[in-house]
């Protein structure tokens, strides 16, 4: 007996049918062609702004936001030009922690000369 986890070839369906085999069913996708298929699920774009890795931070200033001061930097990311440069906050910036060291002391050397 055919199962409907098998393959089966339409010609011996609609044989069967014609002649009133009621041993063979059609799997259960099959029993109703008109009925639309699942669509395939859209593809997975990387957006814009998803974070990439850091070059360097370029200069920061203070912002007075709700009432309070924060600071912001300028980002400059990997294998990106100057006008992709952002302004963000530091919690913001992907490991920023070792790039504001980089820039606190880049800015103290520049001081000194």
């Amino acid at each position: 007996m055919w199962s409907p986890d098998e393959h089966f070839d339409p010609l011996l369906v609609k044989t069967a049918q014609i002649i009133g085999n009621e041993n063979i069913s059609l799997p259960e996708e099959d029993k109703f062609p008109s009925r639309k298929k699942n669509p395939t699920p859209p593809e997975i774009v990387e957006v814009e702004d998803s974070p990439r890795p850091v070059e360097k931070i370029i200069k920061d200033r203070k912002i007075r936001l709700n009432g309070k001061d924060q600071r912001q930097y300028v980002v400059r990311f990997n294998n990106q030009t100057a006008d992709k440069d952002k302004w963000l906050a530091e919690d913001a910036i992907p490991d920023g922690n070792l790039h504001l060291r980089r820039f606190t002391a880049s800015r103290r050397t520049e001081q000194s000369h």
